[in-house]
């Protein structure tokens, strides 16, 4: 049986009736589509505002991403979230150590011509501009945690889902993936079990932001029937 208590992956699992979500085909074509519009509006966004985050907004998003699947039902994720600016500014001061590392060391001609089209750099000042920062981890096999299963593909879908319902409550994100990510463990006091996974910064868009004009893959090119 598959495991249903992250505590005790062992236990017997009791089954339920599956919820019955069948809507009729005009209903689910429209909803479909108007969530479908609503995400194609989703951009990355590297200007915050100070406009603060209503209450239980990044709770009820972080609810959201932990309903994902994941392997064997392990749950191996961990949301992090840092308010405190002071916080936000190591972060921000650690992060932009590595990026260095990275643009002029580590960073093919390739990757580096790759990303100066969109306009980034090692500097990161989103990290302690935007109102909150939410850091994603990996739970990996510790004194409290089971073996996990497919630990990048299960933290990589709740985060799919963490950042659809933070567009859903009208607020900008930023996938941010320093490399190493070890200060986060430090800097956030999480054990080594937990390993960085990525860092969102979350808000609303400064005035005057912008974001670069790009064009999606048109569904043809993405698309494959057989």
């Amino acid at each position: 049986m598959p495991a249903s208590n992250p505590a005790d992956p062992t236990e017997p699992t009791a089954f339920v009736p599956a919820p019955d979500l069948a809507l009729p085909d005009d209903l689910a074509r429209a909803r479909v589509a108007g969530f479908t519009e609503d995400l194609l509006r989703r951009r990355t966004v590297r200007e915050f505002s100070d406009r603060p985050i209503p209450d239980g907004v990044l709770e009820d998003a972080i609810r959201a991403a932990a309903s994902a699947p994941s392997g064997a039902h392990v749950q191996p994720w961990r949301f992090v979230v840092v308010t405190d600016p002071e916080v936000r500014s190591r972060l921000r001061a650690a992060a932009e150590a590595e990026e260095r590392e990275f643009y002029e060391r580590r960073a093919s001609e390739e990757w580096l011509a790759a990303l100066r089209r969109l306009g980034t750099d090692a500097e990161k000042p989103f990290l302690e501009d935007a109102p909150a920062l939410i850091a994603v981890f990996e739970v990996h096999k510790g004194p409290h945690s089971p073996r996990p299963y497919y630990v990048k593909e299960s933290v990589g879908i709740a985060v799919g889902f963490l950042l659809a319902a933070l567009h859903q409550a009208g607020l900008a994100t930023l996938t941010h993936t320093p490399s190493p990510m070890r200060f986060l463990n430090e800097i956030l006091d999480r054990p080594p079990e937990e390993r960085g996974f990525l860092l969102v910064p979350v808000g609303y868009p400064a005035p005057g932001a912008t974001v670069p004009a790009l064009d999606r893959k048109p569904l043809e090119e993405v698309l494959v029937r057989r």
